[in-house]
């Protein structure tokens, strides 16, 4: 079996249609991360309860006549949203939250109608690559789409109920999903239009470091659900100090310990701060290696411009959004901010990873986003 040649693959030697795949994969990708931006709108704007039963096929249709409208409101009117925050809502009010509930959840019924029908042609008509393991793998990323309707679902029941708000560790679970199922799209339709190049070990600590930051926006994503979940942003509108403390005295004032880390405003708000000024530091440090290695492909240099410059533009869009107390659209942009960063650094982690070998398949399982890559395709 001879080694992978650096042009694209033909589809007769990859046994499908790696290119349309691909393209399909990334059509999806744009899919999610609209879904993901609307989503941070809905929150914003207060609408996500505005909707109280889940109907995934049934509630497809909204609204279509004044009575089916007056019942929707009806059933909004007894929860404790309408009681304890919106008592004398207009309907017309209601109707502007119910829209934007809708186009959230339209929007994630196309994704998933975007996603499983081109698979199953693609199946039936045999085009997919054939590397093994990759169609159990799409079908898994379907499966855990599916997953994500039942989990925002189970986030909006948390608001329904006592509290006229959503659990922020439900939200940040909702949130982490959605970046996963971007995250195994994104990678596969990578590793589908990339050939592998000749194995460099100069690459495999530079693949390593890009995995790391990858895994670590990840997690400050996530810590960035629950500042939002708790509504921390509203508080401590002063930057770089919190209200004049590097530390703010009320870090830990929560018994027991473990509870400030999701329910204290200035312990959420300091661990998002904290992990985007560790970024600040080690993304410039990964990126003058980056540049310092001779020789290194014009394509990983540009990866590696590409998020120092994201991270400054997601840093900037943060601050902003904090200083101007949340204002919707900085703060939907520093939510969409959020994806383009973690995909750059899955970008990033992957030109360099085609360098490495075929000892060094992608498992950031290990780094805490759960996705493998599929194996290389190679000529036969």
């Amino acid at each position: 079996m001879a080694a992978a040649s650096n042009q694209p693959v033909p589809a007769t030697a990859a046994g499908g249609a790696p290119r349309a795949v691909a393209t399909w994969l990334l059509v999806c990708c744009a899919l999610v991360f609209g879904l993901i931006v609307v989503g941070g709108v809905t929150r914003l704007t207060h609408s996500g309860l505005s909707i109280t039963e889940w109907q995934p096929i049934l509630g497809t249709l909204p609204p279509l006549s004044e009575s089916q409208w007056n019942e929707a409101f009806a059933k909004y009117q007894v929860t404790p949203e309408y009681l304890q925050v919106n008592r004398g809502m207009s309907i017309d009010a209601f109707k502007g939250i119910f829209w934007m509930e809708y186009v959230h959840r339209l929007l994630g019924r196309l994704v998933g109608f975007a996603f499983i029908v081109p698979l199953l042609w693609f199946v039936a008509r045999g085009k997919l690559p054939s590397s093994p393991g990759l169609a159990p793998m799409l079908f898994g990323i379907f499966l855990l789409g599916a997953l994500q309707g039942a989990l925002g679902w189970y986030m909006v029941q948390s608001g329904l109920v006592d509290d006229p708000r959503v659990s922020q560790l439900r939200l940040t679970a909702h949130l982490g999903l959605a970046l996963l199922i971007f995250a195994a799209m994104f990678w596969t339709a990578l590793t589908l239009l990339r050939p592998a190049g000749a194995a460099d070990a100069r690459m495999r600590p530079l693949f390593r470091g890009a995995v790391s930051l990858a895994a670590l926006i990840f997690v400050m994503a996530l810590s960035g659900g629950l500042v939002a979940g708790i509504r921390a942003g509203f508080a401590y509108n002063t930057c770089p100090l919190m209200n004049g403390h590097v530390v703010p005295p009320e870090i830990m004032q929560i018994s027991p310990w473990y509870m400030n880390f999701v329910n204290n405003m200035a312990t959420v708000q300091f661990d998002h701060r904290l992990l985007a000024w560790t970024l600040l530091v080690l993304v410039p440090i990964w990126w003058w290696r980056v540049r310092a290695t001779p020789e290194i492909p014009a394509r990983a240099r540009l990866g590696a411009n590409l998020l120092l410059a994201m991270l400054l533009a997601q840093v900037s869009l943060g601050i902003s959004t904090l200083v101007l107390v949340v204002p919707l659209s900085l703060a939907a942009l520093h939510q969409a901010g959020a994806v383009l960063l973690f995909a750059a650094a899955l970008h990033a982690a992957h030109v360099l990873r085609r360098q490495v070998g075929d000892s060094d398949h992608l498992l950031l399982a290990a780094s805490g986003a759960m996705i493998t890559a599929p194996p290389r395709i190679e000529r036969r």
